[in-house]
């Protein structure tokens, strides 16, 4: 029997979730998560935009997505604006992604030494 898509009930549930993980599709957005999750406290633009050396207009756009998905939160206090985690689990996502990279590219790493272990082929540089 194939799987089924859960119940229309359901779908949202699964909708936010994938507009989470869209939320977290660019590299930019990921580092901005990773300097909001390193900091002790809310985060102003400025010290978002000196980490990331970001243009101020598209580090604007990113933020707003990751506000629109409900992933960081702002607070405005008179000119500044201060960015932080909606969530404090949302750092450990962050963890799991690092570890998911470092034993992928470990991973990768092996593939290539067992390429260059292969005996060479003929007209090989």
């Amino acid at each position: 029997m194939p799987d089924r898509f859960p119940a229309d009930a359901q779908r949202p549930l699964y909708e936010i979730k994938a507009n989470l993980f869209k939320a977290l599709a660019h590299p930019a957005r990921i580092r901005v998560l990773e300097i909001l999750s390193a900091g002790a406290g809310p985060t102003p633009v400025s010290d978002i935009l000196a980490e990331t050396g970001i243009e101020a207009t598209l580090l604007s756009q990113h933020l707003a997505v990751l506000k629109r998905h409900h992933v960081v939160t702002a607070r405005r206090t008179g000119n500044a604006v201060f960015y932080e985690l909606a969530h404090p689990l949302l750092s450990e996502l962050l963890v799991i992604a690092r570890t998911f990279l470092a034993d992928t590219l470990a991973g990768q790493r092996e593939q290539l030494k067992s390429l260059q272990a292969l005996p060479p082929l003929e007209n090989s540089p």
